[in-house]
């Protein structure tokens, strides 16, 4: 895994197909520093990604020709761009849908732009912690994190993760063998979303799936009634 950090505040790709939105938030995003790129339908969007590579993305749900969930799921097939959907939906079931997906946050309409503009900031923000300062790599068991490189390995193997993914997994990998409640693990991942709490299970669910499948299944533990721990002595088929 390797997240992309502009030389200033960074790229951000603006999917929205409403005119009068994108200028407002391109506007705003601009006063803060960050260059910005505008598409206007899913099939621009991933078009416009490929080529450009940003460091966000801004994703509305409702596109003209498909859907955000569509274009998320096209990104995550080989990129960890962190993603912020946008939605005009206050709906738990499309939130839970895009975070399990591999969302880093969700904004619903009607927004305020500086809001919009200090989410960027945010999840950014969480990017960036991830690759500094200098650390040595942690070892859980079979799993390796390489805190300068944002990389994970299992059994010596590269494991592709979303960038929320990592950061959950690093973190309970700085404190092997502790509880983190789902209120913990969101604060350390996402104190500035919104998000319910259950959304950690839905990033909890595609991080272990994806621990099991290389190599280490089981080592990710939920302890009723309390939470949820990393613990090397777990690792069992």
């Amino acid at each position: 895994m390797a997240l992309s950090v502009g030389r200033m505040a960074g790229l951000v790709l603006i999917v929205e197909d409403e005119p009068e939105i994108s200028g407002v938030l391109a506007a705003y995003a601009a006063r803060d520093g960050f260059r910005t790129v505008v598409a206007a339908s899913a099939r621009r969007a991933i078009e416009v990604h490929h080529q450009a590579r940003p460091d966000l993305v801004l994703l509305d749900v409702r596109l003209p020709d498909g859907d955000g969930f569509d274009v998320l799921r096209e990104l995550r097939r080989e990129h960890d761009t962190p993603v912020i959907m946008v939605s005009a939906r206050d709906e738990d079931l499309d939130k839970l849908l895009g975070l399990r997906l591999g969302a880093d946050d969700y904004i619903v309409k009607p927004f305020s732009p500086s809001e919009v503009i200090a989410r960027v900031h945010a999840v950014l923000r969480r990017a960036r912690a991830t690759a500094a300062p200098a650390q040595p790599p942690l070892r859980v068991g079979v799993v390796e994190i390489d805190l300068m490189a944002s990389m994970v390995q299992v059994n010596g193997v590269p494991l592709s993760l979303t960038a929320t993914e990592y950061r959950l997994l690093a973190h309970l990998a700085r404190s092997p063998r502790r509880t983190f409640t789902r209120e913990q693990l969101l604060q350390a991942v996402a104190p500035a979303s919104q998000a319910l709490e259950r959304v950690v299970d839905a990033h909890l669910v595609n991080l272990r799936r994806k621990l099991a499948a290389a190599g280490a299944p089981g080592i990710i533990t939920t302890v009723r009634g309390l939470g949820f721990r990393l613990d090397p002595g777990a690792e069992r088929p």
